[in-house]
């Protein structure tokens, strides 16, 4: 675990970057600090006693300095958008693996588009998505698969009981909006469709103790990106419950706060993933506390694992693809309670 590797978090003093530097001290690494603002890392150096080296994403010499000497890189730092790349080009510059964390659709697109030939060709490893949107759901959907070679359909839904955004969060929303010019997004007959029209309400069978709960359909997140990059799914729907949906899009819903000795909030969430195939479904459920929170044992996990060689593949890949899906889940156990009925 950890084994002492440096590893390099391009913005480490965000919301998750926290939950993540934290997170990789306990996990026996030794976290460089690094992101674009000089005074926040100074602040965070301060706290910590952990090195700090500013970067600029418009400065190719700075990212080189910020991963000098690390094992990996954790790219924290949205909108992903404007960070993924520079970073990436750091990392294959320096010969390392790259994760991120980025819920972003459109910027999870532009890493398998611009980057997976020439990684593979590499034999770089580049992980995007591996959070809470993107990651957990595409493992969930691989492990529920079992020995399945395709599926009709995945749907993934989201039973969160709040969503206070980060200002991360905010931001990397305005940008996805803006790159889409007002329209939805949703994965269908094996493509991203966009589309102007309402999204649907309906009701999910939630598990219990959550039960059926109304959700916004086709509130469409990361997992279009990550689930069908590697396994042979045409349709694939997320869902929110209304009231979260609602909250992260109010401007006036405060940010997430701590509510325990860890930092997290009192966030829970529930994640459903149905499969199904013919008259056949399968089923993986988790349960946890704070989105933001639970992403840190997600990519610290991924990184641990892609440095000690536990991994399937090289180049841009998913959770799902690259790691054992149901190995990695059980590894989360201490952060997230898992039902997976394959």
């Amino acid at each position: 675990m950890g084994s002492g590797h440096t590893v390099a978090v391009f913005g480490a003093y965000g919301h998750t970057g926290r939950f993540v530097v934290a997170q990789l001290r306990d996990r026996g690494f030794v976290p460089v600090l690094s992101g674009r603002d000089a005074d926040k890392l100074k602040v965070l150096a301060s706290e910590s006693g952990l090195e700090a080296r500013p970067a600029s994403v418009g400065d190719p010499a700075s990212l080189d300095r910020a991963l000098a000497g690390a094992a990996a890189v954790i790219n924290c730092a949205g909108p992903f958008a404007a960070t993924a790349a520079p970073v990436i080009e750091a990392a294959l510059r320096a010969g390392i693996p790259y994760v991120d964390v980025a819920a972003e659709i459109e910027a999870n697109v532009d890493t398998f588009t611009h980057f997976t030939d020439r990684a593979r060709a590499a034999g770089a490893v580049i992980v995007p998505a591996m959070a809470f949107y993107g990651g957990l759901g595409d493992l969930l959907a691989t492990a529920a698969m079992g020995d399945w070679t395709a599926a009709d359909e995945a749907h993934i839904a989201y039973g969160l009981s709040s969503w206070h955004p980060t200002a991360g969060t905010r931001a990397a929303g305005a940008v996805s909006r803006q790159r889409r010019d007002g329209r939805r997004v949703r994965y269908t007959n094996g493509r991203l469709e966009y589309r102007h029209d309402d999204p649907p309400t309906l009701e999910w069978p939630f598990p219990d103790p959550m039960g059926p709960r109304a959700v916004i359909g086709e509130f469409t997140m990361a997992d279009v990106v990550t689930v069908p990059s590697h396994l042979s799914i045409p349709e694939v729907r997320t869902y929110m419950t209304v009231e979260a949906a609602r909250e992260v899009v109010a401007p006036d819903t405060p940010a997430p706060a701590p509510a325990d000795e860890l930092g997290r909030s009192d966030q829970t969430f529930l994640v459903d993933v149905v499969v199904r195939s013919g008259g056949s479904e399968r089923r993986a459920v988790a349960r946890g506390q704070d989105i933001y929170a639970v992403t840190a044992p997600l990519v610290v996990e991924a990184v641990d694992r892609i440095l000690t060689g536990r991994t399937r593949t090289v180049g841009v890949a998913s959770a799902g693809e690259i790691f054992d899906a149901p190995d990695f889940l059980r590894a989360l156990s201490s952060h997230i309670s898992l039902d997976l009925r394959p």
